[in-house]
């Protein structure tokens, strides 16, 4: 296996860096510029009967100035010494371009309920500011996202291993393999989200941005936690249940598929669609057990955890092996 240099480390500078750094920056220089519009002190926190904490106005901007720069640096590292799959670039991006437009609009939405008035505790409802800036910020992330490269073709120039598991097909035998792949305790999930979004509304009076949240967690449930997994002569191809998000890995870039034991956690942090923060690996981790991994050209790793994987493996050998 050779592993080949992270292509694309300007345009993953530019969107894990440059981007949410600017979004943040501009947050900053535009509430200190309201300084004299603002009451002092000004208002920090918000409970279910209104401002329920003040503080200067250091104490507003500092979790802006701290978090999207942390976090910034995080993704860049991430997608400059980690990032050989498209996935873990886009990943890299798409959060880090997130949390900057986000962090960034919350902060702006806090300041500007407070302009010209004379004291905070007649600051306005957060609601409104908070619901567009998490729709900001998602077209954000996706924007960003969708603009990050992915990985040019790398067709496999060594045969499949002699010892990789295969699947017995005839000369003009075609075969397919497809299979359902799920996350345990999807209504615990739902549960939980609904408690945080009645939570959400009593705290805060309103129930704009709350509806919003239970929209932007409900797809991310839909979308992340129920995927379909197959196996042809395109290559594997795993797709969420809403059509999107989809993984695909080519046949022509496998260079063999075996089967082991999954550990989310120690392995990629969680659950959903991952990236190792060890080895840039990527995959569909839905949870703990075996699962498909693929090694892929270019020095790339796939899993996914999914039931019947010896099959879905051996196929995948047997169909690789045949197209080279």
């Amino acid at each position: 296996m050779t592993r080949t240099p992270v292509p694309h480390r300007l345009t993953n500078a530019l969107w894990t860096l440059a981007v949410p750094l600017v979004l943040a920056g501009t947050a900053v220089a535009l509430v200190l510029s309201w300084r004299d519009r603002l009451p002092d002190p000004v208002a920090v926190h918000w409970g279910p009967d209104g401002v329920d904490g003040v503080g200067g106005l250091t104490e507003l901007v500092l979790p802006l100035a701290i978090a999207v720069p942390v976090l910034a640096v995080g993704m860049w590292a991430l997608g400059h010494f980690l990032g050989r799959a498209g996935l873990t670039r886009r990943l890299a991006a798409a959060s880090a371009v997130w949390t900057g437009a986000y962090v960034s609009g919350v902060t702006l939405t806090t300041a500007a309920v407070q302009l010209d008035r004379a004291d905070a505790s007649q600051a306005g409802s957060l609601g409104v500011g908070m619901t567009v800036s998490l729709v900001a910020a998602c077209a954000l992330a996706l924007l960003a996202g969708r603009l990050t490269p992915g990985d040019r073709p790398q067709p496999a120039s060594t045969p499949v291993p002699a010892g990789a598991a295969r699947l017995p097909l005839g000369t003009d035998e075609r075969a397919s393999w497809v299979r359902s792949a799920g996350q345990g305790g999807t209504w615990v999930i739902v549960a939980f989200v609904a408690v945080t979004v009645a939570l959400l509304g009593w705290a805060t009076r309103s129930w704009v941005f709350p509806v919003a949240f239970a929209l932007f967690l409900g797809l991310l449930i839909v979308g992340f936690t129920q995927w379909t997994v197959s196996v042809d002569a395109r290559g594997l191809t795993a797709v969420g249940r809403l059509g999107w998000p989809r993984q695909h890995v080519p046949l022509d870039e496998v260079e063999s598929a075996s089967v082991r034991e999954i550990h989310p956690v120690r392995e990629f942090g969680g659950w959903g669609l991952r990236t190792s923060v060890k080895d840039g690996a990527t995959g569909v981790v839905l949870r703990s057990g075996p699962g498909i991994e693929v090694q892929r050209t270019g020095g790339r790793r796939f899993v996914v955890t999914v039931d019947d994987a010896e099959t879905g493996a051996a196929l995948l050998n047997t169909l690789a092996a045949r197209s080279r």
